[in-house]
């Protein structure tokens, strides 16, 4: 199946989307998205545009909407993904709004060991369906949402794990892992036991090797 038989048809358009009122959620920097809520053909929608960045950034653009189409393709009938998605034009896409809070902007005491459990389940559903996410260590990707479950966004650094050779992917698929248990070591380091922890530094280890933080080695804005 590809993803344009798993998103048929394309609910709005470009002109659509000018008219209507929106709601900025993100700018970013330089090399990200515009990212904007919007009310259309009845749907909440997130859309990332890059179509106000300058000529240089929007084909790096581009390639960062292709992987997010594809992650939204694989992940797609997972409770905790944005359920649609599709091509606004070949500078943005549209993904369903997820409702809910980043664990950013929530207290401790409301993340809770229950919370983490199943966010650590719903990583291993995306890595069963063969997509690593490698930005789940931003507090800014995990959403609680009203029913106090979790949701991850944002599939910009995404990768398909299909044909990778076997020791990569395990340690793609640590990585996230280790989102998960970095969000237990903030909110719950009482409840997080050993083997959480043993993991969490092993990871820690290897991981200050890599030398790229966020896009092109730069720090994320806070």
């Amino acid at each position: 199946m590809t993803i344009k038989d798993a998103f048929p048809g394309q609910p709005f358009t470009r002109a659509d989307f000018e008219k209507a009122e929106k709601v900025l959620l993100r700018d970013g920097r330089l090399f990200n998205a515009v990212v904007t809520r919007v009310t259309l053909a009845g749907r909440t929608w997130t859309v990332k545009d890059f179509s106000t960045r300058p000529f240089f950034v929007r084909p790096f653009g581009r390639f960062l909407l292709a992987r997010e189409l594809k992650a939204a393709h694989y992940v797609a009938d997972i409770d905790g993904f944005a359920a649609e998605a599709f091509r606004l034009d070949e500078n943005a896409v549209a993904l369903t709004f997820i409702p809910g809070k980043t664990l950013a902007d929530l207290p401790r005491e409301e993340v809770t060991p229950a919370f983490l459990i199943c966010l650590e389940e719903l990583i291993k559903s995306m890595h069963r369906a063969g997509i690593v996410h490698l930005d789940i260590r931003s507090n800014g990707n995990v959403l609680m949402r009203p029913d106090k479950t979790p949701a991850v966004i944002d599939f910009q650094s995404a990768l398909a794990t299909a044909g990778m050779p076997a020791w990569l992917k395990k340690s793609l698929e640590a990585l996230d892992m280790s989102g998960a248990y970095k969000k237990w070591k903030i909110f719950q380091p009482d409840a997080m036991g050993e083997k959480r922890e043993a993991e969490l530094t092993r990871i820690n280890r290897w991981r200050r090797l890599w030398p790229f933080k966020g896009y092109f080695g730069l720090p994320r804005r806070k």
